[in-house]
């Protein structure tokens, strides 16, 4: 590890470090444009010179120097700060002066650095350079004239997207940004640009000229788009929510989001259930609340055990998803499910259920077997995770149908028979050395047996079996004991017996088989379940409440409240209580710290914010032999849930990205 001075401090760095982390480590902060700690080394914009000893006497940029023993560093020195300023006078000679209208001030590490590096005025009197905006999608706006080519944008693009659509046409001065031939960039992380854009050339075309940084109130949240719960900020201005942006955690995240989790959050605003309705002669009527618990005591009045039932949708949190099962046992009902999916697999154990390779670890494995996944559009970040693996050397195998995801696969076929004649490579290294991860999507979990056949396939390879979810809510719920035995098709096989169902913001699965039993939804929008449910009460979305979330990994996260919900809709657990009392079940919490303590005390794994290591899946005996053709749960990465089906953002990018309307013809209709 070479040890040298920066501005007459000793540091220790790893080997293969460079200079400019050496100055980090010594607490020094080097001014900086085109690096980043995540992208590749560049070595464009040469903010970042320092002085060097021994060396040849001239400033050198720190970002591209590997750090050596005995070198010593300079930072402050009237040479550093002379070239400093000459390489922002260059950076600036063609920069429009607007920063009053610009989306990126207040955030501007332009901004910043110049005032902090630069010289106060400029000696260039010439006309400024102009360069047309280009087209890059719903998501991503231009204004190529700042565009300094840091290229971070194509380096992202390139290396964590996997998308080679953005690069660099023309030399020098006439050097210009641009996706290929100006198409919408079709990655589902192209909004991540905007973030690692250092002058406002790409901002962030649905925010545009909506609001500055320091009018918004930053609440820390947790993302329901999928199930890696992103790390999120939610800003937000009054009773609207106007963007969300992610959070470092490198166990999860890392820095990144999807663009689903970005700008889905218009939808938080439309389409919205705001009060109280029940269906009268077939037709909803708005209702006051104790009108609309009067209708669901007399329904429930004197109902048994097996007239009650339940269902958790996919963004439900673990507060409402215990407070549903408590009323349900005060009926004396175990008939609860949240797999509304239909996919079967065990929920005895954690282990049995979890992402058990973890996000991080899938960087780590040696080989990845795919069964019935698409995690670019069922987990865009756990993708980008295979990716820096498939970089390191590991190989990647897919059972399903062929799909782009981003790096070099090899397909074993559609069926899940492949399972019982995996190739030599996979069978033949065993034990846990072999370093083999099996990831298996909810798609796979369709087919009868499959579950079976993909664990004990995994400890024959001496594979580690992880379920992917699609749904933000779904491992919380399963902490909870949300299951039932035989999945949605035994509570369905009892439409008959039920009196009432109970519908916890369930929009992702045809209803038709409770078409005669009374339904009572809670949720936000008005989507599948309301437009069947008897009676709705109008909850809270995910940017409304504080909530406990639990990711596919089993890691235990909180959101806190970043807006209170519209007109009459409340926190559904909330509702629930209060409809207890009305039934004369009363749950025995009153706020949310009483809530919390009765989860904590009856769950542990879901009381303490963190990852909990589960016990050990119980062995798979022998299975039978499976076929089927997968089919993968999500046809349109854009519309999975009221949220984003409800968001303009989203549907623009559906119908543009993947169903191919051309931009003129969006436009237009708007």
């Amino acid at each position: 590890m070479p040890k040298l001075t920066v501005d007459g401090i000793e540091v220790e760095v790893p080997a293969g470090a460079t200079v400019l982390q050496a100055c980090e480590a010594a607490g020094k902060e080097i001014p900086r444009f085109c690096y980043h700690e995540r992208l590749s080394i560049a070595g464009n914009c040469r903010m970042c010179l320092v002085e060097v000893k021994p060396g040849p006497p001239k400033p050198q940029a720190s970002c591209a120097l590997p750090a050596a023993d005995k070198q010593e560093i300079f930072t402050t020195t009237p040479m550093v700060k002379k070239a400093r300023e000459g390489v922002m006078e260059f950076l600036l000679i063609n920069h429009p002066l607007d920063c009053p209208i610009c989306d990126q001030g207040g955030e501007c590490d332009l901004q910043d650095q110049s005032l902090a590096y630069g010289r106060g005025h400029s000696r260039f009197h010439e006309n400024k350079r102009a360069v047309t905006e280009k087209y890059m999608g719903p998501i991503v706006k231009t204004i190529m004239t700042r565009c300094i080519q840091c290229t971070r944008c194509v380096r992202f693009a390139e290396e964590v997207a996997g998308v080679e659509e953005i690069g660099a046409i023309g030399r020098g001065e006439n050097m210009q940004i641009t996706t290929y031939l100006e198409h919408a960039a079709t990655s589902e992380l192209s909004g991540n640009v905007v973030d690692l854009c250092p002058v406002g050339a790409l901002t962030s075309k649905p925010y545009a000229f909506e609001a500055r940084p320091w009018e918004l109130t930053k609440t820390p949240a947790i993302d329901v788009m999928d199930a890696v719960g992103t790390n999120i900020r939610l800003d937000s201005r009054g009773r609207q929510v106007l963007r969300a942006l992610p959070r470092l955690n490198d166990d999860v995240n890392e820095e990144w989001a999807s663009d689903k989790t970005r700008h889905a959050v218009d939808g938080l605003v439309r389409r919205r259930l705001d009060r109280p309705y029940l269906r009268v002669d077939g037709k909803l009527q708005p209702v006051r609340w104790d009108e609309a618990f009067a209708a669901i005591a007399a329904r429930l009045n004197g109902a048994g055990a097996d007239e009650v039932a339940g269902l958790a949708g996919d963004l439900a949190e673990v507060e409402s998803v215990f407070a549903l099962k408590a009323l349900l046992a005060a009926y004396g009902s175990a008939l609860h499910e949240c797999r509304v999916d239909g996919a079967d697999y065990d929920v005895s154990r954690p282990a049995a259920y979890r992402f058990n390779v973890t996000i991080a670890g899938v960087e780590s494995a040696k080989a990845i077997l795919l069964v019935g996944t698409n995690p670019r559009w069922e987990a865009p970040l756990v993708n980008t995770r295979i990716r820096k693996a498939v970089k390191k050397g590991a190989k990647v195998y897919a059972i399903g149908p062929r799909v782009d995801l981003t790096y070099p696969v090899e397909w074993l076929g559609e069926d899940i028979a492949v399972l019982q004649n995996l190739p030599d490579a996979l069978t033949g290294a065993k034990g846990e050395d072999a370093g083999i991860a099996m990831i298996v999507g909810m798609g796979a979990l369709q087919l009868p047996g499959a579950y079976a056949a993909a664990r004990l396939a995994a400890i024959e390879i001496g594979a580690s079996c992880s379920l992917l979810h699609t749904a933000a809510g779904r491992v919380g719920a399963l902490e909870l004991g949300f299951a039932t035995e035989g999945g949605v098709a035994a509570i369905e096989a009892q439409a008959a017996k039920l009196r009432a169902l109970f519908l916890l913001g369930v929009d992702e699965r045809d209803l038709s088989p409770f078409a005669e039993t009374f339904k009572i939804y809670i949720g936000t929008h008005g989507d599948v379940g309301a437009s069947v449910a008897d009676v709705i009460l109008p909850g809270a979305s995910y940017a409304e409440k504080p909530a406990t979330w639990v990711n596919m990994e089993g890691r235990v996260q909180r959101a806190e409240r970043a807006v209170f919900p519209p007109g009459d809709a409340r926190e559904d657990w909330t509702i629930l209580r209060a409809l207890s009392a009305m039934l004369g079940k009363t749950l025995p919490f009153d706020d949310l710290m009483g809530l919390r303590n009765a989860i904590a005390s009856a769950y542990p794994l879901v009381a303490d914010v963190g990852l909990a290591e589960p016990e050990a899946a119980a062995r798979v005996r022998a299975a039978k032999r499976v076929s089927g053709a997968i089919v993968y749960p999500i046809d349109d990465f854009y519309l999975t849930n009221p949220i984003a089906r409800s968001s303009p953002t989203m549907q623009r990018c559906s119908a543009e990205i993947l169903h191919g309307q051309p931009a003129e013809m969006l436009e237009a209709a708007e």
